[in-house]
């Protein structure tokens, strides 16, 4: 059998992670902190409502059926292949070696666009704890940014165990925090908003258009969950542990979510969004609890801001090391630290080129024009790579949807659904986006086509077509994992 799965199984030690270290419960953690939900909604909560008014709670509701989707395709995709390339590696052997690189790739771009984008309300956000001057301070955020930024390359490079340890104690805080003033402001005495069910409804979205504006920033929250699979082969009980993992994350985030959007719509006024857009959890936090007790949900932020910024580290490096390992890409990027068994090449590289690139756009207008519009085009790339996973679990087991109930809701209709509705968002979404966004979004994907083809045409055993027998042997090992 001719496959990537068995030559990473042939690499020296010097290409072998550390395996076994982590269990369910870190799965857990690291994708409910991959999703950064005190981020997300800060980040996202004034475009949501821009795009969907009060219907936001709609908005994630409609777009958490269809992530679960590929939640489900990625816990099943990993029952035959723990690898830390995850989709890189799977919608190779299910659909094409083309499609699974840009799969990789999808992730690759997508992640150091974010990685540059999240540093700055990093530092802004810190520094707001103490002046908003020092917050709207361009070389104070640079800086403060850059030193955050290098603190959470310091812990992955330091051990999987340290990046986990670090993930539960800041997203437990981070958590609690955002539990608590969302219940604060349920049961807060003063509504802008009576809840209603309508907020739940399909017509609040007023045709398609609307629906699709607020399902790609609805996607925006939920991306980051599935570094869960890129660690796959650091999980103890590779197979499964992470998979589901990322499901009960997924299912915590997804309802805190939900709450979250509810209480906003309650507390905080159409004109108070408007005119705090970047800081909308923070005139929530005094509204329902004036003076320094409010200032913690700021904390929740901050925490959630780092915690993202090291789960992004962690999945960018991890999919380069996989690569590298495949010699799809230098094969540098795929060595490991002798002593620490991370993938140290790959990770200076990203901190190299992500600091220079963070620099720039704050110092370079150009820079910081395209990066602004970057944020919109990391959608197009979610698309892109979630999609075909969903695709790629259907073709892979199309023979065992049918010999089950529980196998065609969860193997076959919930990943088709949830490729679907990814694949028709990146399509009605690409209308209404600007030239710089597409360029991003779609020339940082186009690039991918170059150390594909060179690879390619150096007859690298990754671009192989799967074999027959290579494809029965998938299917006999996944039943037996079933």
């Amino acid at each position: 059998m001719t496959d990537t799965g068995q030559l990473a199984e042939a690499v020296p030690e010097e290409h072998a992670l550390r395996s076994g270290v982590l269990g369910l419960f870190d799965s857990v953690i690291m994708g409910i902190a991959g999703v950064a939900p005190g981020y997300s909604i800060a980040a996202s909560t004034a475009a949501l409502f821009g795009a969907v008014a009060l219907g936001g709670a709609a908005a994630l509701l409609y777009c958490g059926i269809a992530m679960f989707g590929i939640v489900s395709a990625f816990s099943y995709l990993g029952r035959t292949e723990p690898k830390a390339g995850a989709s890189y590696s799977w919608v190779r052997r299910a659909l094409h070696p083309a499609l699974g690189y840009l799969s990789g790739w999808a992730l690759i771009v997508s992640a150091l666009i974010f990685m540059v984008a999240a540093t700055v309300p990093a530092g802004s956000n810190v520094l707001g704890l103490f002046s908003n001057a020092a917050a709207n301070n361009t070389a104070d955020v640079t800086l403060v940014g850059a030193v955050f930024f290098l603190a959470m390359v310091a812990a992955v490079a330091a051990g999987v165990t340290i990046t986990v340890n670090l993930q539960i104690v800041m997203s437990s805080i981070e958590l609690l925090l955002l539990a608590l003033f969302a219940v604060l402001a349920i049961v807060h005495g003063h509504h802008v908003h009576t809840f209603s069910w309508h907020w739940f409804a399909p017509s609040i979205f007023h045709g398609s258009t609307g629906f699709f504006a607020g399902a790609l920033i609805a996607a925006f929250y939920y991306w980051g969950w599935d570094v869960t699979a890129n660690l796959n082969e650091e999980t103890k009980g590779a197979k499964k542990t992470p998979g589901m993992g990322g499901i009960i994350g997924m299912i915590f985030v997804f309802l805190l979510f939900e709450v979250f959007t509810i209480a906003t719509n309650m507390v905080v006024s159409a004109g108070q969004i408007s005119a705090h857009s970047t800081d909308v959890l923070s005139v929530l936090g005094q509204d329902v609890w004036h003076g320094t007790g409010g200032k913690f949900i700021v904390l929740a932020v901050v925490l959630s801001t780092v915690a993202t910024l090291e789960t992004t580290l962690i999945q960018v490096t991890r999919t380069l090391f996989a690569m590298g390992r495949d010699h799809t890409l230098p094969k540098m990027l795929g060595t490991v630290h002798p002593r620490l068994k991370t993938p140290i090449v790959a990770t200076a590289a990203v901190t190299i080129f992500s600091l220079a690139l963070f620099v720039g756009s704050q110092f370079v207008g150009s820079i910081g024009t395209v990066l602004t519009d970057a944020i919109n085009a990391i959608g197009l790339q979610i698309c892109i790579y979630y999609s075909l996973a969903g695709f790629a679990v259907v073709v892979l087991y199309r023979k065992q949807i049918f010999k089950s109930a529980t196998n065609f809701i969860f193997m076959g209709l919930w990943p088709l659904v949830g490729a679907v509705f990814m694949a028709v968002m990146f399509v009605k979404t690409i209308p209404g986006l600007n030239g710089t966004t597409l360029w991003v979004g779609l020339g940082a994907m186009a690039l991918g086509l170059i150390p594909m083809t060179y690879y390619w045409m150096k007859g690298n055993p990754y671009f192989d077509l799967p074999t027959k027998e290579d494809r029965v042997a998938v299917i006999e090992e996944f039943e037996m994992n079933l």
